[in-house]
């Protein structure tokens, strides 16, 4: 089947519920009936249930930007996959560049969060991607390899199709530098190339995100690049003329 390409707003730690109810509204007045591409938001916790409620009735999708792996128990201050569903969520953002770095997440709690998401009925947005040092030193794929390999490990071809993997190379993420257009498509590839070693030709069903530094003004040529289906948008995400703009360059 073709793949519908998905773009997604990660708010990060930005906008009480009024600020992203006012964002969300924007969005939505412009965007509430596209077509051919899928569009969401992930604002903070406090503010899903509001931005969740300001969005029913819409084309446009509510995502969580982290999440637990267990459902219950004795576990302060987390937020289970359970209750994201409960708030309507469809996607949840996993393994972020920045839970990785300043919360040292590791693949294998990826992978946890990842199976919790699809346990219950959403898809994981799974991010990846080499620093700086790394891709100078020739060890890009090798990184991108180990993440694939770690956090899709357990994770069955009947819920293949359900994951999103976001490529995002940390060294273009807030920095105002972005990858190529062929830096871009050759991971991209390796990424769908990998996908497929696992699980065969599901892996032409997996959309894979561009996330790093995506603005208006690359958009329209970083989605049509190969292997490129959507973006996940940080910062340009907080302003809505810039997020509406990527959203609409994302239709094929």
């Amino acid at each position: 089947m073709a793949r519908t390409p998905l773009v997604v707003g990660n708010w990060k730690l930005h906008n009480g519920v009024a600020d992203s109810l006012a964002l969300a509204t924007e969005i939505k007045n412009q965007l509430f009936n596209i077509r051919r591409v899928e569009v969401a938001v992930a604002p903070v916790f406090t503010a899903l249930h509001a931005v969740g409620k300001r969005l029913e009735g819409t084309a446009l999708g509510l995502a969580a930007q982290d999440c637990f792996w267990e459902d219950n128990g004795a576990w302060t201050g987390e937020v289970s996959a359970a209750l994201l569903r409960d708030l309507g969520c469809a996607y949840v953002i996993v393994g972020h560049s920045e839970r990785r770095r300043y919360f040292g997440e590791l693949d294998a709690s990826v992978n946890l969060k990842a199976r919790a998401v699809l346990r219950h009925g959403m898809s994981p947005i799974m991010c990846i991607g080499e620093s700086e040092a790394e891709r100078d030193a020739g060890e890009t794929f090798g990184r991108l390899a180990a993440q694939l390999d770690g956090g899709l490990a357990e994770i069955p071809g009947s819920d293949a199709t359900r994951v999103v993997i976001a490529y995002e190379p940390i060294w273009a993420i807030g920095t105002g530098r972005t990858a190529s257009v062929g830096q871009v498509e050759e991971a991209h590839g390796f990424i769908r190339a990998r996908l497929r070693d696992r699980w065969g030709d599901l892996a032409d069903d997996i959309r894979i995100q561009y996330g790093g530094s995506v603005k208006p003004e690359n958009a329209q040529q970083l989605m049509v690049a190969a292997d490129v289906d959507g973006a996940l948008v940080g910062g340009a995400s907080l302003k809505p003329e810039s997020f509406i703009a990527i959203a609409r360059a994302a239709v094929p």
